[in-house]
Formats: structure tokens, sequence, C-alpha cells
């Protein structure tokens, strides 16, 4: 069955709260006439009385006093789930990122991308995991793998690439010149960066490598590089802002591409949406910059 107009419905709460069509009106900023001919419409739709006349009143019928009681309480619905939407859509941005990821390619970003995208309540989350972006509380996730992750929207930023890293001072202690000449070097080990991938496309077949320093995390990894502890197997997003100021050097130029790579995850039905993509904008215009200077 087909409902009354919303308008019809609001003007009858209105007057049968203030017992009058005039102050209904004041509130809501329309004339006595159009609460009037609203309510005789309802009226007529409806085939009952809703109000009746008093001296200077007028008063809801039983029948306009339980449809106000029932449109009252529809209201004060509508307007719990209006300020609910609007608190989840106005609180901060939530962004999920690894350390590795947040040191050395987001921190000294972040003066310009709150500048850039003028959003004025951004919360950094840096941590290790996979952030659910149902439950967790995040907004964003700048994820490192191959994706898709299903019921999440996601855009490449940042596709990845292995070549080896040293300090300088390592370097003029331990010349290279070709892939074998590291062979018996001493290489820092990552957890999931296999120094056999990247020797096998180099076209050398590694024997047992010797032991040394292994790690599950690229920061520190990068960190004992720096230090100059060994010959790191370097991901390409993780490493530039070393190379750029020169802790680190690319002893050889052989690289490899690989299929993860830096995402900007997030998901569709989130209330800050518009925010979102905002920021998703200005991720991908940095890292496309980024690209065209390389």
């Amino acid at each position: 069955m087909r409902l009354p107009p919303f308008s019809s419905l609001v003007a009858l709460e209105a007057a049968a709260r203030h017992r009058s069509y005039s102050r209904a009106a004041q509130e809501l900023f329309v004339t006595h006439g159009a609460v009037s001919q609203q309510i005789r419409k309802l009226e007529e739709e409806l085939g009952v009385q809703l109000f009746t006349r008093r001296g200077n009143q007028m008063e809801p019928t039983a029948t306009g006093t339980a449809l106000a009681g029932q449109v009252s309480a529809a209201i004060a619905t509508l307007r719990e789930g209006v300020d609910t939407a609007r608190r989840a859509a106005s609180g901060p941005v939530v962004i999920s990122t690894g350390a590795a990821f947040a040191s050395s390619w987001l921190s000294h970003r972040l003066a310009r991308l709150s500048a850039d995208t003028e959003e004025p309540d951004l919360m950094l989350r840096v941590e290790d995991r996979v952030a659910n972006l149902s439950t967790d509380g995040v907004d964003i996730a700048l994820r490192y793998g191959t994706g898709p992750w299903p019921g999440m929207e996601s855009a490449r930023l940042i596709d990845d690439r292995m070549f080896p890293v040293c300090s300088p001072q390592l370097l003029a202690s331990h010349p290279v010149a070709t892939p074998e000449d590291l062979l018996d070097a001493p290489l820092l080990r990552h957890t999931e960066l296999p120094w056999a991938l990247w020797f096998r496309a180099m076209g050398v077949e590694p024997a047992e490598l010797r032991p040394g320093l292994g790690f599950d995390s690229s920061a520190i990894m990068l960190d004992a590089a720096v230090q100059g502890l060994g010959f790191a197997l370097a991901r390409s997003g993780y490493a530039k802002r070393q190379l750029e100021d020169g802790r680190l050097v690319r002893p050889l130029s052989g690289e490899i591409d690989v299929e993860t790579g830096h995402h900007f995850v997030w998901r569709g039905q989130n209330p800050k949406l518009p925010r979102i993509l905002k920021l998703r904008d200005w991720f991908l215009k940095e890292t496309e910059r980024e690209r065209s200077r390389t």
C-alpha cells in the first residue's frame, strides 16, 4: 500500500504536538495555508478526520493522536540513523600501513598529503598485520601483496622490483663487478626475499650460500645494510629513500620484477567514501609522479 506524502505526515505530527496549524507552520517554515492543505489532503486520502477545532486550538482526534505518535517515533528513528551516519562519515580517516612502508615512503610525505588533500582528520596506524577493514575501525589499508582482496576495492600504487644494495663503505672494501662476486660476499637474508630467486634471474645457479644474518623485517634489514653488515636484496619501494640520500648504493644494475606490489585498499560501502577516494587519487598521483622521475 502506498504511503501518504512524507510532508503531510510531518505536518500532522507538528500540528498535533502544537495543537495549532500556525505554530506548526512556523516550525516547518511554511505558511498556515500549506499546513492546512497538507492535513486536508491527508484526511481525504485516509478517509478519516484527524483534527477538530476547539476554540483557538486544533485538537487531534483519537486517530490523529495515534497516527501523530507513530510518525513522531518514525522521525526519531530516522534522526538517529542520520546522526549515526553523519558521525561515521565525520570521524578520522584511519590508514593502516606496515612499518617498512611507513618509514621508507610515507613518513616524509605526510605534510604534503595533508596539505594537498586538505584532509583535516587523519590517523595513521603502523602495524605489521593485515587489518580488517570491516571490524578494526580502519578505512584504508596500504597493503603489500598481489591482491585482489575479497570484498575490497584496491588500486595498485607501486610495482615492485628486487635488486642488491649495500653501503658505500662495504662496496669499497668488497668490490662487486658480476653477480658471481656476491656468492662469496656477506649476504643479509630476508625470510620472504630469497637470494636464489635473484641469482637465477641473473643466470647464476647459486650453490649453498654461506651463513649470514637473517631478518623478517625489511626496514631492519635495510638498516643493517646501511651499517655495512652485508649486501641486502631490497624491494624498490623500501630502499628508495636510502638510495636517494646515498646511505645505500646499488653494486650491480641487475634487477627482477616481482608480482607483489603496494596497493591502496578500501571498502566500497564505507560512509567516508568521498574522503577515501580523494586520498586514493592523491596516492595514485604521487606514485605516478615518482615513476615519471625514474
